[in-house]
């Protein structure tokens, strides 16, 4: 009987593979996802082995490491000696400073197989003084080929000139690259000693042999071959891939457990159509494990299909692509073959599918004989929920408020100056997933007030509205299934948009600080001649505004004779203008306020505050070598102070104390957008700069550009990892009101007959499907909100609780337009089926 049943059971499901690939469409998805990801990660680290490493590919052996002193221009000359050596390039670079900018000079020899530059205009280099440069140095600098300058770098120290005489292309461009052959860079700075060498062996020569060579004439060198430092080049950046996808690993997992959870509510649809044929082999002498081994048989071959499916589209998308893009000019490599990987996912596919479809099946096997006399092949939805469960949901949300309590009092305290974040967050990963189960084990009596309120205005619709809602509250069990992985989906989204604005708020905030304008001007511990203060106010067509500033590096703060704090030499103090920066306008005080700024009151950032023990209100001397003023604390910043002052005074307060009038830095807004009016911006203030000795220029708004670029790059690769979990949601609704369509088919065809059109119940299907998104979706951001500020609090960064409205309701209904999507083509068949073929029908 057992053999029987299981023959049955198998080869109904192998008759209808349209059915079987619908019940498995999460596990296919989750398999493709997986082993998608496995092989995105190989083609990521492929890549960045093939294109990343900045040793040349000819290169055949490397003298010199970072663990040990470097090699010596005499030993260049003894390595170029050694027979067989064909080319020996030294690498070496050097800062230059040139009046009012800066230069990183790097040796490169310009021509044959060992050089990583490209001559695009003028000449490369021949002679020391001599400098190739690349075109974002050119516009930055204000440089040009015939161009001379003069600089200070290495062991040079008196200014010596430099001619530019061609522009080159770099793998990198930051806008202060300059290139020369080392015989012209050593001469010029006047080095001793290089970073390594790179070594290319005469052709027919034995790269080993040479090397042994080598040895003899530079002894006590490391000798590495190029493959092996290419090798380590490769590893060190593919080394960063691989912690990107521990945490692409991570939300994959998530993804894969919403996966399951759909596939569980698949299948108790699926048993719960099939309740007359399982009784039926009841009645006949199958034993309840005999059905419950063919059910989970029957669910061992969906996982089977649709792993296979899976790792099929995923392995054939993974070499299409590339090819695809190498084809439109793009360095991407293919994946290897990794059979282990995609057996292992087709196994996990099975194994999840199994243990998924394990609950429906012992639920089925308990069906009585006598539902075989039932006229109808399916069986009423269970609307409860067990005693067991029920204590068991609430235990776990009890456990979840818990773990939550607790990751509050963990919290960082305003005066922590040490604070480690493990805890608090390993605390609060258990509250969400305790918070999760929770929500699965009570989701089916948490549905019906949901919606209540959600489906309220539906209801005022009329028929259609007040039965697509009870179409929903009648399978509470079902709906709540659905229903739980969507929330899942929004909470993590929700969580990360939440999450994402916060840093980016606290990133503008640090930017603020550290990088309030596009330029700064400073006197590297000087005072800037009156006239580069005054040629820069006047270039109004490309500087927006101009904010010159004094600072004092050393002032103290006294209580009657005692000095405050522990710094012994003082505090950086400046009186920077925070109202004339736009930037500076949002900033965050911990305590006091920003508008009580003015003669007699100073602003304090965290340290100082904390070094000191000072609040807001607090009344205190500020001193600068014998003169004193009586100042109080008007604010205290909750992290460092504007360009990393200490303190911020008014200009009057440092008049009083005799600072000088003389200005020791401004900064600049460029006028234009984009590069060219940060070009622009660049060659005003070099023009304003002019000749003067000392005075440099930093672009700050490069800086900037880095970090809000790096925060939106974390953010979308986060929200992009995160929408797996809602893409199972979305083939969780539609199958799910797929299987549902054939369970009503009969409810159907009696609505049909007493008058509701195709078109209404097409909507009223359609409008089922977009409820379970509504219904996830509310329950989502419920539980997103509350757990996105703890994760930012418990990270101890100190950032505000952003809740960004706009994508959080842009989320909101994209969810439920894509899981009313997911039944439009379930209710277009539903509405073409025949009232007389449906009302014939026994489901």
């Amino acid at each position: 009987m057992r053999a029987t049943v299981l023959r049955t059971q198998t080869a109904a499901a192998a008759r209808r593979p349209g059915r079987l690939i619908l019940t498995g469409l999460a596990i296919l998805v989750a398999s493709f996802v997986v082993f998608g990801t496995v092989l995105v990660q190989q083609i990521t680290e492929q890549t960045v082995r093939d294109n990343l490493s900045g040793t040349p590919a000819v290169t055949d052996l490397v003298i010199g490491s970072v663990d040990v002193p470097p090699p010596t221009v005499t030993d260049v000359q003894q390595i170029r000696a050694v027979p067989g050596v064909a080319e020996a390039v030294a690498r070496v670079s050097t800062g230059v400073s040139i009046g009012e900018g800066y230069l990183n000079l790097q040796a490169d020899p310009g021509t044959g197989p060992l050089t990583t530059v490209r001559l695009i205009e003028g000449s490369y280099p021949d002679q020391p003084g001599q400098i190739a440069i690349t075109p974002r140095t050119a516009e930055r600098l204000g440089l040009s080929v015939g161009t001379t300058t003069s600089g200070t770098g290495g062991e040079l120290t008196t200014p010596a000139p430099l001619t530019v005489t061609g522009v080159v292309e770099a793998g990198a461009d930051a806008g202060y690259d300059a290139y020369a052959p080392e015989s012209a860079v050593i001469a010029w700075a006047h080095l001793t000693a290089v970073e390594r060498v790179d070594v290319r062996v005469a052709p027919g020569t034995s790269a080993d042999v040479v090397r042994q060579r080598m040895s003899t004439a530079v002894a006590g060198q490391p000798i590495r071959s190029g493959a092996e430092v290419r090798e380590a080049e490769a590893n060190a950046a593919a080394e960063q891939v691989g912690r990107l996808f521990i945490l692409v690993g991570m939300f994959v997992s998530i993804a894969v457990v919403a996966a399951a959870l759909v596939v569980t509510s698949t299948f108790r649809i699926v048993f719960a159509q099939r309740m007359r044929q399982l009784a039926l082999l009841r009645a006949v002498g199958a034993g309840r494990g005999t059905l419950v081994g063919a059910l989970i048989a029957e669910g061992a071959l969906t996982g089977l299909v649709a792993g296979v499916v899976g790792v099929a589209s995923a392995l054939t998308l993974g070499y299409t692509l590339p090819a695809i893009l190498r084809a439109t000019g793009h360095s991407v490599s293919s994946p290897g073959l990794p059979l282990a990987a995609a057996v292992a996912v087709v196994i996990g596919a099975v194994v999840i599918t199994v243990l998924a479809v394990l609950a429906p099946a012992l639920s089925a096997a308990r069906v009585s004989p006598l539902e075989a006399l039932r006229a109808a092949s399916t069986t009423a939805s269970r609307r409860g929920i067990g005693v067991l469960r029920l204590v068991f949901g609430l235990l776990l949300a009890v456990g979840a408020v818990l773990a939550a309590v607790a990751t509050i009092s963990k919290l960082p305290k305003p005066e922590q100056s040490m604070y480690d974040p493990t805890v608090p967050l390993f605390l609060l990963v258990g509250s969400g997933a305790l918070a999760f189960f929770a929500l699965v084990a009570l989701g089916p009596l948490l549905v019906r007030p949901v919606l209540a309120v959600v489906g309220w205005p539906l209801r005022q619709l009329g028929p259609l509205g007040k039965m697509s809602v009870g179409g929903i509250g009648g399978v509470p069990r079902r709906a709540a299934a659905v229903s739980v992985v969507v929330a899942l989906g929004v909470t993590l989204i929700s969580g990360v948009v939440i999450g994402g604005a916060s840093l980016q708020i606290l990133a503008d905030r640090e930017m603020a600080l550290s990088a309030p304008t596009d330029f700064e001007v400073t006197s590297n511990g000087g005072t800037l001649p009156p006239a580069v203060v005054t040629r820069a106010e006047a270039a109004h067509g490309a500087l927006a505004r101009v904010v010159p500033y004094r600072r004092v590096a050393e002032a103290v703060l006294l209580r009657g004779a005692d000095k405050l704090g522990d710094v012994e030499s003082g505090y950086p103090t400046s009186d920077l203008d925070l109202a004339a920066l736009p930037s500076t306008g949002d900033l965050d005080v911990a305590q006091g306020t920003l508008a009580d700024r003015g003669p007699g009151r100073i602003v304090l950032n965290s340290c100082v505050a904390r070094d000191t023990g000072l609040r807001a209100g607090d009344t205190v001397t500020l001193a600068v070598d014998t003169r004193r003023v009586d100042v109080r604390v008007a604010a205290v910043l909750p992290g460092d102070g504007p360009l990393h002052a200490g303190i911020l005074s008014d200009p009057a307060d440092l008049d009083r104390l005799g600072v000088p009038a003389a200005y020791t830095g401004l900064l600049a807004d460029a006028a234009g957008s984009g590069e060219d009016g940060r070009t622009a911006g660049v060659r005003a203030l070099r023009q304003a700069i002019g000749g003067s000795d000392g005075v440099g220029l930093a672009v700050l708004a490069d800086e900037r550009d880095r970090n809000d670029s790096l925060v939106r790059t974390l953010v979308w690769i986060v929200v992009g990892l995160v929408s797996l979990t809602v893409l199972i949601a979305v083939v969780g609704v539609g199958s799910t009101t797929a299987l549902s369509v054939v369970e009503r088919v009969r409810e159907s065809g009696l609505l049909r007959a007493i008058g509701l059109s195709r078109t209404g119940l097409r909507t009223m299907l359609t409008v089922e499907s977009g409820l379970y998104g509504l219904i996830g979706a509310t329950i989502g951001l419920v539980l997103g909100i509350p757990y996105a500020w703890l994760a930012v609090q418990a990270l101890g960064i100190e950032a505000p609780l952003i809740a960004p409205l706009l994508p959080l309701a842009g989320l909101f209904v994209a969810l439920v337009v894509l899981t009313a999507l997911a039944g439009v083509l379930p209710a277009r068949r539903a509405s073409r089926v025949s009232p007389v073929v449906a009302l014939g029908a026994d489901g």
